[in-house]
């Protein structure tokens, strides 16, 4: 079966980038995922845009601002749009009969926090036999108390390089070396 790609944009919302949560290079994660997404729109492959609603601990209540995408997000009225509720976007979402219909075997991860909801998202996607590619400069994440930002991010990008895929493959591939296999294709 021909890969079937979709593009993953997790939690680029407004209440995880404030002045009190500041991003590593919020401005180049954004411009990345905007023309990735533009150049997977214009191979007929699908955008998710993923929104945490955290109703529950009573913050990211959708439709409030901490809950809208980033305004510099180039959004389409084709794209996806869907809530998650935990770490993981497949929990208790609609994600994976989303990805079933449009008969999707390969994932392109972005988004926020790379250390949460990226991590959490990959390893899930895993045990689901996706072949996924994590775009290495396509997620970001605060610093930590232990560790800055840019190093958490190194981090995982190693640790997802050498994980050990089921039925799928992972990779970690910079933004450059995807637009240019997007656009050879």
């Amino acid at each position: 079966m021909k890969n079937r790609k979709a593009l993953l944009v997790i939690d680029m919302q407004k209440g995880s980038f404030t002045s009190k949560t500041p991003r590593f290079d919020t401005k180049g994660v954004v411009s990345r995922v905007n023309t990735l997404a533009a150049l997977f729109r214009a191979s007929d492959f699908p955008v998710f845009f993923i929104q945490h609603d955290g109703t529950k601990m009573n913050e990211f209540i959708p439709n409030s601002v901490e809950w809208e995408l980033l305004d510099d997000l180039e959004i389409e009225t084709t794209d996806h749009f869907l809530n998650k509720y935990a770490n993981d976007i497949f929990y208790k979402s609609k994600l994976q009969s989303k990805l079933n219909d449009l008969n999707i075997n390969e994932l392109f991860v972005t988004g926020c926090a790379t250390d949460f909801c990226v991590e959490s998202t990959v390893q899930s996607a895993l045990t689901k036999d996706y072949n996924i590619t994590v775009v290495a400069d396509g997620h970001t994440t605060g610093d930590r108390p232990h560790l800055k930002a840019k190093k958490v991010i190194e981090h995982y990008n190693w640790v997802w390089q050498n994980m050990i895929p089921t039925n799928g493959k992972i990779e970690v591939k910079k933004f450059e070396q995807i637009k240019d296999e997007l656009i050879r294709h």
